[in-house]
């Protein structure tokens, strides 16, 4: 796979910044300035076959690091689920921050920061409810893969590229079947894990029943491997989940 060095540079550094609100302390909040939006629009979930839910996401990127936030929000007609998140990472790619929120049915939130050398979760059943604290002895390049968020599965083949790929002649070329491993944290279900991606070629993939050549990785964890398909932007365009009958395709 070979793809244009700047736009490449521009995501890897991804692995940089992102605020958070609520649980956090004021003075701790640190915003990039003069950020640029490298990618931003919406997934639709579907599961076998009809539309479940919908993530609005944003990731803008600043030399101070980069912010990534998405709403998940079931369909109309189903039960009302929704919630928010926003992930800051700092410019060498560590974990500044990580919260989210839950804004329907319940209020639950929570909030992931680097305590010294270990991670600290603190957790609310609500807004007023005293935070329940959670440590997890992970390091600060812990990547954060929570549930509902899909954009984050973007945000780690971006940190794969990182790793496994190389530069030359101005360009970067990833070899095929080459595995790297990650340290996760899944905030909503309060466990680490450890998973892997790999690229294994281009396809043509049918979105929405026009063929496109997209980048095809998959990431493997206990919980079974998710096939991720992206463009030459290293854009998410589709994700399979095939043992739960679930698909994210980009609007």
């Amino acid at each position: 796979m070979k793809v244009k060095t700047a736009f490449f540079v521009a995501m890897i550094c991804l692995g940089s910044g992102f605020p958070a609100t609520g649980l956090a302390n004021p003075k701790d909040k640190e915003k990039s300035s003069g950020g640029q939006i490298v990618d931003s629009g919406t997934f639709g979930v579907f599961v076998n076959g009809h539309r479940v839910a919908t993530e609005n996401f944003s990731i803008e990127q600043s030399s101070n690091g980069s912010i990534a936030t998405s709403r998940f929000k079931t369909e109309p007609g189903l039960d009302q689920a929704e919630q928010t998140s926003e992930l800051q990472l700092t410019a060498s790619g560590d974990l500044r921050k990580y919260e989210w929120k839950e804004v329907a049915p319940g209020k639950t939130q929570a909030v992931v920061q680097p305590n010294e050398t270990f991670l600290m979760e603190r957790s609310m059943e609500s807004p007023q409810a005293k935070p329940d604290e959670h440590p997890f002895l992970l390091p600060l390049s812990t990547s954060i893969l929570d549930d509902y968020f899909f954009v984050h599965r973007e945000i780690l083949v971006w940190k794969y590229l990182g790793m496994a790929c190389r530069q030359e002649s101005g360009r970067v070329s990833c070899p095929i079947a080459q595995r790297a491993q990650f340290g996760a944290l899944n905030a909503h279900a309060r466990s680490s894990l450890l998973v892997s991606i790999e690229f294994t070629g281009k396809e043509k993939v049918p979105i929405r029943g026009v063929p496109q050549d997209l980048n095809h990785f998959i990431l493997k964890s206990d919980m079974g491997d998710w096939s991720l398909w992206l463009d030459d932007q290293f854009k998410l365009v589709r994700i399979l989940v095939p043992t739960d009958n679930t698909e994210v395709v980009r609007d």
